[in-house]
């Protein structure tokens, strides 16, 4: 026993001195707290104030440590030594992320630009060349997130747009008829469209909407008023942009839906999305048919889509996005004026389009984009007695580099575009296609630059000179400014003032310029269509921002607009013994739209919101010389284009059910029926959707549109969908 004793006194002796020569060390380095400080900005150097700064230790042992930026964007706070992982968010910016190891009484300082988040529903990238504050953009801009498409169960791209303020419109028939959107009272082609930086209208701006679906989209922009002076052709009156979604989470996120309805109608699909490292990835997969409401309505659409990048820093980033879709659809005709459909007719379609970004910054102040971008299209429409086929491929190369100072920035730009068409009507119908191809190459430079003076103001100007390889070379400019009148918490908050002028232009179509029927020769001569256009109005916020009002005025006028004019058949014509008439393509008609959208948004309760917009679009042709084209008739109205419309919506979110009911009203409104305009009689229609969360990723989901089964048609004669209804079932993985 004492031997025992004896031992364990030893051992003792021996390993105590051992034990508290390493324990003194950390102890008295746990005393000594490190510092982690910083300041927080934006890109242009305007500090942040309220940024959420977070700090964990790696491997976690305790809750994050937490901070938040002061009025002069400062923060600090004191860590243990150790490895962390700092985070910093902020509403409408990028988060941070960054992995720091700190020593004993070290004092780290750190100080970030943020980058605004271009998906952020707060956040528009389209109205300017750098990302900017919705509310401070001069333009007026609607901004859908993928929150409000799934509050609707909406899965097609015009039937969602169409609800929102200026939009009007056009298709002929139920699902898959050939689709036209019309913004603030300008034609269907005065409208750029982007999907991902990618242009994909047809050269000319003509873009069918029928098989654009929502699947796999994050965000869409609606930027009103010309910006041919950052966009070039086609954004005569406005510039729409789709954004795919981007993978955020580190565990993958999986999506898999299936549903069901009415006509003979299912839809599937699903959806993978992720964040690995310094790589994110997207992707997307649907199908769409269904047999329609009568004979030869039947419709399929196959959608594949994705986004794809890496991070190589804060500063540097690498995107690719694509998406492709496959649809074929029966075209019954106008059945409302002949009761026989067309039982043999149908319509094949083939869209992709593709962007590849690099973004990267060199030092403090400058920052630079890369970018090239490809879009296919063909079209085959089968017709007994009168096939047709078209392809086109626009093809761009772009550069531009931005500097910053603190409340300023400008870029400067170039862009080369290839434009390549294959018609099958521009030409005799014993050509091949090879002897109808037509071709542009088309290039640019542009200047663009925003200035903030104050705190409340903001500038933005611009220009651009287009060359294109037909009608050489037109300089468009753009102005606009944003001014917070007033800033203000309660009842009575926030007022805000915009106002923008911008020209616009867009290039004649290829059959316009290059069409070789010998009895509808195109004409190598044409100018582009040319638009002025004014905006201005007011945002006031109310009731401690749970009531948002909006209000805007446009005024656009369009001249040089190009339009056929019946002429004396050639010899050529009367040599393949035509008899339906000749003619070729002008410039000549003047027309105006002029009006105003009105919106706006209130939080009723934690669980019910209300929206509501009504638009004003009073639209004239104002001159047209020859007056021999029905689509413009001097003191008409433009086709297709109603004086009033509008929507309201209420979306109920309580517990695990959504509930969203959708009211759309339409006036009369100006169409074409053969030989000459007729009234369109007006219409209201509701539609209703609702989600159930069942358990952790499981929903039901149903909708019903069109609810009290209207009679109606968007286009003359061409009947719009009955009752439709669609139940479904959803799972997804969600990871925080």
């Amino acid at each position: 026993m004492k031997t025992s004793v004896r031992v364990l006194a030893f051992v003792f002796s021996v390993v105590s001195p051992i034990v508290f020569s390493i324990a003194l060390p950390a102890a008295g380095q746990a005393q000594t707290a490190a510092t982690l400080t910083g300041t927080i900005t934006d890109p242009r150097g305007a500090v942040i104030a309220g940024a959420q700064i977070s700090a964990e230790q790696i491997p976690s042992a305790r809750e994050p440590i937490r901070t938040v930026s002061g009025s002069d964007g400062h923060f600090a706070f004191q860590l243990p030594t150790g490895r962390y992982r700092v985070m910093i968010s902020r509403d409408s910016f990028a988060q941070v992320v960054q992995e720091i190891t700190i020593a004993s009484g070290e004092t780290r300082e750190w100080n970030i630009r943020m980058a605004l988040e271009p998906l952020s529903s707060k956040v528009v990238v389209t109205a300017q060349t750098l990302p900017l504050d919705a509310d401070s953009s001069p333009a007026p801009v609607t901004i859908l997130t993928r929150q409000d498409i799934e509050q609707r169960v909406a899965t097609s791209l015009p039937d969602l747009l169409a609800t929102q303020p200026g939009f009007s419109l056009g298709r002929t028939g139920a699902e898959g008829g050939q689709t036209s959107l019309f913004l603030d009272g300008g034609n269907s082609n005065y409208t750029k469209v982007l999907v991902d930086g990618a242009p994909v209208n047809q050269p000319g701006g003509l873009i069918d909407f029928s098989n654009f679906t929502l699947d796999n989209i994050e965000k869409i922009e609606v930027v009103h008023g010309a910006e041919s002076a950052l966009y070039g052709s086609d954004a005569m009156d406005g510039v729409i942009q789709i954004f795919t979604h981007r993978g955020t989470t580190r565990i993958p996120e999986f999506t898999a839906f299936g549903e069901g309805g009415n006509f003979a109608t299912g839809r599937g699909g699903a959806e993978l999305s992720g964040l690995m490292g310094q790589f994110d990835y997207s992707a997307g997969v649907s199908d769409l048919e269904t047999q329609g409401q009568g004979q030869n309505d039947a419709f399929r659409n196959r959608a594949l889509s994705g986004n794809f990048g890496w991070r190589f820093s804060d500063e540097a980033r690498l995107s690719l996005a694509l998406r492709d879709s496959v649809s074929d659809a029966g075209t019954p005709g106008q059945t409302l004026i002949s009761p026989r459909a067309n039982l043999t007719d149908s319509i094949a379609q083939h869209n992709f389009d593709t962007s590849l970004y690099a973004d990267f910054g060199s030092g403090p102040h400058w920052r630079h984009q890369l970018s090239g971008t490809e879009f296919y299209y063909r079209e085959h429409n089968i017709d007994p007695f009168y096939p047709t086929f078209y392809q086109y491929n626009r093809a761009s190369f772009a550069g531009r580099s931005t500097y910053l100072l603190k409340g300023f920035g400008v870029t400067a730009g170039y862009q080369y575009e290839v434009e390549n068409g294959f018609l099958s009507t521009a030409s005799n119908g014993g050509l091949s296609l090879a002897e109808v191809h037509a071709r542009r190459n088309n290039q640019a430079g542009f200047l663009d630059a925003r200035w903030q003076p104050i705190a409340r103001l903001t500038l933005s100007a611009g220009a651009r000179a287009e060359d294109n390889a037909d009608f050489g070379t037109r300089v468009v400019p753009r102005v606009g400014a944003s001014y917070v009148l007033r800033t203000a918490q309660g009842a009575f908050g926030d007022t805000r003032l915009r106002a923008s002028y911008g020209q616009g232009i867009v290039e004649p179509r290829f059959d316009q310029s290059f069409g070789t029927d010998p009895c509808f020769p195109g004409n190598p001569n044409l100018l582009p269509e040319q638009s002025r256009t004014v905006h201005a109005g007011f945002a006031q916020n109310l009731a401690s921002d749970r009531v948002r009002l909006t209000a805007e005025y446009f005024d656009s006028r369009f001249h040089n607009i190009i339009s056929f004019l019946n002429g004396t058949p050639s010899a050529a014509c009367a040599a393949i013994g035509a008899n339906s008439g000749a003619g070729t393509y002008f410039n000549t008609n003047l027309a105006r739209a002029r009006g105003g959208n009105f919106s706006g948004e209130a939080r009723l309760a934690r669980w019910l919101s209300a929206s509501a917009n009504y638009t004003y679009d009073s639209t004239r042709t104002l001159s047209a010389p020859d007056n021999s084209d029905p689509n413009y008739v001097v003191g008409s109205r433009l086709l297709r284009r109603p004086v009033n419309s509008g929507n309201v919506m209420l979306n109920a979110a309580f517990r695990r059910t959504n509930w969203n009911l959708n009211g759309y009203f339409t006036g009369r409104r100006a169409d074409y029926n053969y030989p000459g305009q007729v009234m369109n009689p007006g219409y209201a229609r509701f539609d209703l959707a609702a989600s159930y969360n069942v358990s952790r990723g499981v929903s039901f989901y149903g909708r019903i549109a069109n609810l009290a089964d209207k009679k109606y048609q968007d286009v003359y004669g061409y009947p719009a969908l009955g009752r439709e209804f669609r139940i479904g079932v959803k799972y997804t993985t969600r990871h925080e």
